[in-house]
């Protein structure tokens, strides 16, 4: 199953909008996870829009999965290492606050006329060819 896409060469468009929902589900995704699927959003958005900004943030929270895992591996029992707790939490907020605020653009309303100007007028009735 192949799922339609649009080029992303230069000079075309590369806006990824999303809704309020979209957005706070993948805020969910990465806080229900405990942060082991922060990377998931990001890969969604790179490979959407294929910026080199969006890859970067992509390679950064992998590259913090590759880290933390055997770091959460080799901690020993006990009361754990606050420095690990602060930097999970560092990576949640971070990971939220982009996903919120950052990653998807914002949708724009229609064009409106500005002030004073003609709104553009439709086809007329009564005249099939247009003018």
């Amino acid at each position: 199953m192949t799922m339609p896409t649009t080029q992303t060469a230069a000079g075309t468009d590369r806006r990824l909008t999303a809704g309020w929902f979209q957005r706070l589900a993948w805020v969910v995704l990465v806080w229900v996870s405990l942060g082991f699927l922060v990377w998931v959003p990001f890969l969604y958005v790179a490979t959407r829009r294929g910026l080199s900004s969006d890859w970067v943030a992509f390679g950064s929270f992998a590259l913090y999965e590759c880290v933390i895992l055997p770091w959460a591996v080799m901690t020993p029992d006990g009361d754990g290492d606050a420095f690990f707790g602060i930097a999970i939490l560092v990576t949640l907020l971070t990971a939220t606050v982009l996903l919120l605020t950052a990653v998807f653009d914002k949708k724009f309303p229609n064009a409106q006329p500005a002030y004073g100007g003609m709104a553009p007028q439709g086809q007329q009735y009564g005249y099939p060819y247009g003018r």
